[in-house]
């Protein structure tokens, strides 16, 4: 088998970047270890995925957006951040005049099945599922992919999509950064009986971090951080008690809180890959960097990191170049490494302060809080920040 491009992985970064590429006259296979039906038909996860304008955009120019029900898209319009007990917060607004919203809040599997729905209809890209990569040896001018059953690929470029704990990139020898956070998210769907007015809460209190994140009507997920020793008493808490537990934690200001569902817990750690491509390869997603979900900024990262592959890939196209040379790749390099490096070690230095309870860390996360506050630009920052990643901080990075 030969192909131009091969995505190994196909989850949302892998499927949006062979969307990315459904215009051009490129052959790309996507190697999923995955059967079909778990890509056609995602299960719920629990997880819902905070978008950006930019976002947005992407999802649109791909024809994506289009394919996610309205009924399970959820308007952000605004985010408040408690510290401990405290009844005072620092909130963000969006600062864009022609849209109200900070983002959209839509689960994850809502998403993935948009993106497959999309790229089953490619001419110019096959899925080939329930396949594993065993290794890639690279030549001057092609790759060659081999299987665990035994077969081949040659292909000119190979992307590594294949989550944070990518095998492909360490085979590719791709130094990462690490961090085991010693956490675990638990996520979980409840009503309740007021409204959440779609305002998202993040809430630092100690020993456990709360998130609720809106979603369609009066119903929200609930995002329960706590130390790895403390995950069994959370999932193997009796439904009754866990209902009385958030609605408390949450102070009663959204009413009973019931459990719709199962719950679901995602061990968290952090990866951040010090380059980003070599040659005839390039990594996408959570294989170039692997975020706390704090900022809840790791899908827009990924999706923004494959539209600039993909637009540089086509102008080498249109060039006539080599797609897979290593001087198409550094472009891609260049425009988005300086972003995943401060938005990694920004994200772990929020979580470092806040997720620590020694009384000087407190005393310096009130004091923080209290000047982002209180000094406006910076305020307005975060939240360009928060509404759209290509704007408002752009003109900080070198690119």
């Amino acid at each position: 088998m030969e192909y131009d491009i091969v995505i190994i992985g196909g989850g949302q970064a892998g499927l949006s970047f062979a969307a990315s590429l459904m215009d051009t006259s490129l052959s790309i296979a996507v190697i999923e270890k995955r059967e079909l039906s778990l890509l056609s038909e995602p299960k719920p996860d629990g997880r819902e995925i905070a978008l950006t304008h930019l976002s947005v955009d992407i999802l649109k120019k791909l024809a994506v957006w289009q394919l996610i029900p309205e009924e399970v898209i959820c308007p952000l319009k605004e985010a408040r951040v408690f510290d401990g007990e405290s009844s005072s917060y620092l909130d963000f607004t969006s600062q864009n005049k022609e849209k109200n919203e900070l983002g959209y809040l839509i689960p994850n599997y809502k998403i993935c099945h948009a993106l497959y729905q999309r790229v089953s209809t490619a001419d110019n890209v096959e899925l080939l599922t329930q396949q594993s990569v065993a290794d890639v040896t690279r030549q001057a001018d092609y790759s060659t992919i081999h299987l665990e059953n035994g077969d081949t690929i040659t292909t000119k470029l190979v992307i590594a999509a294949d989550s944070r704990f990518s095998t492909i990139r360490k085979k590719m020898g791709i130094p990462a950064l690490m961090q085991d956070f010693s956490k675990v998210m638990i996520v979980a769907q409840m009503d309740h009986q007021q409204s959440h007015q779609n305002i998202a809460l993040e809430c630092f209190h100690y020993e456990r971090t709360l998130a609720l994140l809106p979603m369609v009507g009066n119903s929200s997920s609930v995002v329960i951080t706590v130390a790895t020793d403390k995950v069994d008493a959370v999932m193997k808490q009796d439904e009754a008690a866990f209902n009385q537990d958030m609605t408390q934690a949450f102070r009663g200001e959204l009413g009973e809180m019931t459990l719709q569902g199962e719950r679901h817990c995602y061990p968290l750690m952090g990866v951040y890959s010090q380059q980003l491509v070599s040659h005839r390869f390039a990594l996408i997603g959570d294989a170039a960097v692997g975020m706390h979900p704090v900022t809840a900024q790791g899908a827009n990262l990924g999706l923004r990191g494959q539209d600039i592959l993909a637009a540089e890939i086509k102008k080498s196209v249109r060039r006539g170049t080599d797609i897979g040379s290593l001087a198409v790749l550094k472009g891609y390099e260049r425009k988005q490494i300086n972003m995943n490096r401060m938005m990694y070690f920004g994200t772990n230095g929020v979580v470092a302060l806040f997720t620590n309870d020694t009384p000087m860390a407190k005393k310096i996360r009130k004091t923080l809080l209290a000047v982002v506050k209180h000094f406006p630009p910076v305020k307005h920052l975060i939240s360009h920040h928060l509404t759209n990643t290509s704007s408002g901080i752009r003109k900080f990075l070198p690119f």
